[in-house]
């Protein structure tokens, strides 16, 4: 079996956190997310935290507090964006605006990515990272 054959996938995406217990809070009670696993690992100066909405599963984790000030010192986070489906994304954008999140766009957007284009908009999380919500037209 090749590499090619052999990924299925997106397994999960990583964020390291600032505040772990805020970044679990915030996918679970803003968007819904189900935590499915968490771990204190002392030996590796870890706790971690997995978050998972339909097939997308989301590691959350904080190392040391050496490793979290470098984290908090970050403008972007660890990866450019993790983009969620969403059903109605301009019902999304209006709660999300509503919920007092930073908007990174300041209306919905649209590509003509796929058979009928997307539309999407993106906000910052509680890490900074960019969470798109994107909708297939």
């Amino acid at each position: 079996m090749t590499i090619k054959e052999n990924v299925m996938g997106l397994q999960h995406l990583g964020i390291p956190a600032v505040d772990l217990q805020k970044s679990i809070d915030w996918y679970r009670e803003l968007l819904g997310f189900e935590l499915i696993e968490e771990k204190n690992m002392p030996e590796a100066n870890c706790h971690a935290a997995f978050v998972k909405k339909g097939d997308l599963v989301i590691e959350l984790y904080q190392n040391d507090p050496e490793s979290v000030k470098e984290v908090a010192g970050r403008k972007d986070g660890h990866i450019d964006h993790v983009a969620l489906n969403v059903k109605d994304v301009h019902a999304a954008f209006e709660e999300l605006k509503a919920a007092g999140c930073t908007m990174l766009d300041s209306e919905v957007q649209s590509l003509p990515f796929f058979e009928n284009g997307v539309a999407w908009f993106t906000i910052l999380g509680p890490n900074n990272e960019k969470v798109e919500f994107n909708q297939f037209l």
